[in-house]
């Protein structure tokens, strides 16, 4: 399948219609060089790279858009119903193919495609069927696309970051997995539901695997600027440990419920990813708990491994990584989520 997108050519002859349809202006100088186009490919057109897809169109965020996948049928049947949709859009130019040459010169590439897991088939399994899956996505994403940011979505997001990082020969702060960002929205919900506060006030990190390892950062938890657990205590407010572990676990147990009531998960991960792509795109140096390489962070030590942490990203993609408080359970924490990783990555051979 080729590339597919709009055209001008609907006169006789394929005549590009713009050319008398507009009257051009008397001495007109050619367009400015200076505002660079923007443009962001998602590889995989399942219910999570659509739902990226569709909310990346809705908030503007780039020039062009491409999709990519190896369905060709549902790829032009998902692009053009997007297209449909363009007198109600920001003005993108949408494009989708079966070959990762559509993504050249992109400034994003969002990776979402990867294997579903068989009723019965062990983790490792299935981490081997994305490896190979990743030996075709991440090179040619690199040889297209040299300069761009690599951020993967796929499950489980921070091994295959890894790989992703491995594969592309980039350095590790082009390469992002989209993490804890989303448990870590999850989590901000759910104290401020629990408060009757607006979740925007709450300042709420979860870090470490995107998985049952994670690491809620109670100490740093903070609302509207007060850090709630020192408040407690020098208010002489009692609170006990175990509501705050069951909130956690609530978090973590949030995509198992959506995907046995609905099937999937789309619309908060097309929120979140499209959060991330706003920081990098327009350069906005926020900070999101997403996965990086921790080599050297909170007492990890040497290992190369992808978890997430609270970094600031932008243009270049991970600027830093944000030296946040942790008491001494949550770095312990932290580095055991850490070894849960390792020991699944030691054993895919790369």
């Amino acid at each position: 399948m080729h590339k597919s997108g709009s055209a001008s050519a609907l006169g006789p002859g394929g005549l590009d219609l713009t050319q008398v349809f507009f009257k051009s202006i008397s001495n007109a100088a050619p367009p400015s060089l200076s505002k660079r186009q923007t443009k962001i490919s998602v590889i995989g057109a399942g219910n999570v790279g659509m739902a990226i897809a569709q909310t990346i169109l809705t908030q503007d965020l780039t020039d062009e858009l491409v999709i990519v996948d190896n369905k060709p049928d549902k790829l032009r049947g998902e692009m053009l119903d997007l297209q449909h949709a363009a007198a109600f859009l920001p003005r993108v130019k949408i494009n989708s193919s079966v070959e990762y040459s559509v993504t050249v010169g992109s400034d994003l590439c969002i990776v979402t495609a990867g294997a579903r897991q068989i009723a019965g088939e062990s983790r490792l399994n299935l981490l081997q069927r994305n490896l190979a899956l990743f030996k075709e996505i991440i090179p040619a994403l690199a040889r297209y696309s040299p300069h761009t940011v690599l951020l993967i979505v796929s499950n489980p997001v921070d091994v295959l970051t890894y790989i992703a990082w491995k594969l592309s020969g980039f350095p590790s702060n082009r390469i992002i997995g989209s993490g804890t960002n989303l448990d870590s929205s999850r989590f901000r919900f759910l104290i401020a539901d629990h408060l009757e506060v607006n979740a925007q006030d709450v300042q709420a990190c979860i870090v470490g695997e995107h998985g049952d390892s994670s690491v809620a950062l109670w100490s740093s938890i903070s609302i509207g600027g007060v850090p709630v657990l020192s408040f407690l205590e020098k208010q002489q407010i009692a609170y006990e440990k175990e509501t705050l572990e069951n909130i956690h676990k609530t978090v973590i147990n949030s995509a198992y419920e959506v995907i046995s009531l609905k099937g999937y998960t789309s619309w908060a991960i097309g929120y979140s990813v499209a959060n991330l792509a706003r920081s990098i795109i327009r350069d906005q140096r926020k900070i999101h708990p997403v996965s990086v390489l921790a080599k050297g962070f909170y007492g990890i030590g040497d290992d190369e491994v992808f978890l997430s942490l609270p970094a600031q990203l932008g243009r270049g993609g991970v600027l830093g990584v944000t030296n946040v408080h942790m008491n001494e359970e949550e770095e312990q924490r932290l580095r055991d989520s850490a070894k849960t990783i390792l020991e699944v990555q030691t054993q895919l051979g790369l």
